[in-house]
């Protein structure tokens, strides 16, 4: 790897685990006061737990050398002792997407779940789960080489992590609300945002890591160069989805509810975000124009279902993640260029999109709801009613987020 390579590469890994604080702000904001610290802590928490998990054999599990494996060997390098310098820098890369995909689950059981018990969840989790789902997508898995399996002439597309980051977590966060039930007073309108400047704040910093996010991979594979890259495709595409998405969400949001909030416009961006991450480098600008404002706008509808169907996801992790990142993922099968449904390929592309996806939701929900059920019947999962009324950052923390100094 060349120094500009490596010197983007360093950059594109501090702008994605930079992204994690961003959720913890974007989270932190969404809930109650006497909950942010808690909602925030569950991010850092995942920061620490995972990056060491990553280094001790994470990394060994996430590359396999047979389509069946289910994982790699996670005692082949334990602890990473045997890894050059370059190759390094890649394995920290890909260690803030496992931190993230970690991270944005916590949103479901925002305001009533035990620090300890979510620690131990992240840990198995991402485990059992995340890091064979890498090496299936990204290291030579089942997904990964899925065309191959069938005889198609095209293979799945995720660039950046429609499956592996988003419908994994998205799938998990839907079993985990199902798991701890709904919050006392569950009903439309339960909590409003109690701090509408945090979520913004956490919004742009998601964005701006986001460039790292999509486009670092061009780096860290050593790839960036004059005449084959396409880092210009994936970071206007980067810009222009995300910017689309918050028109479509604001759009049916003034529809449906008669205002245009600034909580929609930067829930539109995430969803903008999670939804060009698989296609960010396979889609003309055009193209990704119209998935943004169509998963704004889907998003922004998809969001209602947890009151329709009475499960708790209590920052709408399921409607923006696992909308956003099916939607992305699908999306693909019809217009990746030249390859698409409707952009001169044929139906290949569409059915190994499809399974890809539906194979995450299902193996990460199915896994996650086992690995939630056990920890709320032993340990328990979830804080006393009592103490939800009081505050978790309070009760489980012994901190508070704002100390106001009283007035005389």
């Amino acid at each position: 790897m060349d120094s500009g390579n490596l010197a983007w590469a360093v950059t594109a890994t501090a702008l994605v685990l930079f992204m994690t604080p961003g959720v913890a702000f974007f989270y932190g904001g969404l809930v109650k006061a006497k909950s942010v610290v808690s909602m925030m802590m569950m991010s850092f928490g995942a920061l620490g737990l995972v990056s060491v998990l990553w280094i001790l054999y994470g990394f060994n599990m996430s590359t396999v050398t047979d389509v069946m494996q289910f994982s790699g060997n996670p005692f082949s390098d334990f602890g990473m002792g045997s890894v050059g310098d370059n190759s390094l820098v890649g394995a920290t890369y890909g260690a803030t997407f496992a931190i993230i995909t970690v991270a944005l689950i916590s949103g479901a059981i925002a305001d009533r779940a035990k620090f300890g018990a979510w620690m131990i969840f992240a840990g198995v989790w991402a485990t059992v789960v995340y890091f064979p789902v890498a090496a299936w997508v990204w290291g030579g898995g089942w997904i990964m080489q899925l065309g191959t399996t069938f005889g198609f002439s095209t293979e799945v597309i995720d660039y950046a992590g429609g499956t592996a980051v988003h419908i994994n977590a998205g799938a998990a966060a839907l079993a985990l609300a199902l798991v701890l039930g709904k919050r006392i007073g569950f009903q439309k309108g339960i909590t409003k945002p109690h701090n509408v400047p945090l979520v913004m704040l956490g919004a742009a910093i998601l964005w701006f890591g986001w460039f790292g996010f999509n486009a670092g991979a061009q780096g860290t594979a050593g790839l960036l160069g004059a005449e084959d890259s396409s880092v210009g495709l994936i970071i206007i595409n980067t810009l222009g989805a995300t910017a689309a998405a918050i028109i479509g969400w604001l759009v049916v949001e003034k529809l449906k509810d008669g205002k245009a909030t600034s909580v929609g416009a930067a829930s539109g961006a995430v969803a903008g975000l999670v939804a060009i991450t698989p296609a960010c480098a396979n889609l003309t600008p055009g193209w990704a124009l119209l998935l943004g404002v169509l998963t704004g706008a889907v998003c922004a509808l998809a969001i209602e279902l947890k009151w329709k169907l009475g499960y708790d996801d209590s920052l709408d992790v399921v409607g923006i993640h696992l909308v956003g990142g099916l939607i992305g993922t699908i999306y693909l099968g019809f217009f990746a260029t030249e390859t698409g449904l409707f952009v001169g390929g044929n139906y290949e592309q569409l059915v190994v999109q499809v399974i890809a996806a539906l194979g995450v939701l299902v193996y990460s929900f199915v896994v996650a709801w086992i690995i939630g059920f056990a920890i709320e019947k032993t340990m328990g999962f979830r804080i006393k009613n009592e103490d939800e009324l009081a505050g978790v950052d309070s009760t489980v923390h012994g901190e508070e987020g704002y100390s106001l100094a009283e007035q005389s």
